[in-house]
């Protein structure tokens, strides 16, 4: 099963709203740091929320999942997608132990730095 997909416009936004309010740590989000991190690409996931998002040039992508092996089928697509790329992707847990064992529950431990 694919986790459902919103799409939104953000046009006048840079990926700095998501790290230090949408997507911030305290709200549970992770960030996934790729080879394409700039002010314009920047990818979080919640794996309480079992969502991810993903912002490009004002172009803002929410996968909701219904399970958490949604969600990790969800950002191991992710992490493949960016190696099969020629990219990085790890997921960084914010130094928040909370988000990092949730991860590892998720049989996603693999993939924190």
């Amino acid at each position: 099963m694919t986790a459902r997909i919103e799409r939104h416009r953000a046009p006048d936004t840079e990926r700095y709203a998501f790290d230090f309010d949408l997507c911030h740590y305290l709200r549970g989000w992770a960030q996934f740091d790729t080879g394409q991190d700039a002010p314009y690409f920047g990818q979080w996931g919640n794996p309480s929320e079992l969502r991810v998002v993903t912002f490009c040039e004002g172009d803002v992508t929410i996968e909701n999942a219904d399970s958490p092996e949604e969600f990790a089928d969800t950002v191991r697509r992710h992490a493949e997608w960016n190696a099969e790329n020629g990219f990085r992707f790890a997921i960084d847990g914010m130094c928040q132990p909370s988000i990092v064992e949730k991860f590892e529950g998720l049989g996603l431990g693999d993939l924190l730095h």
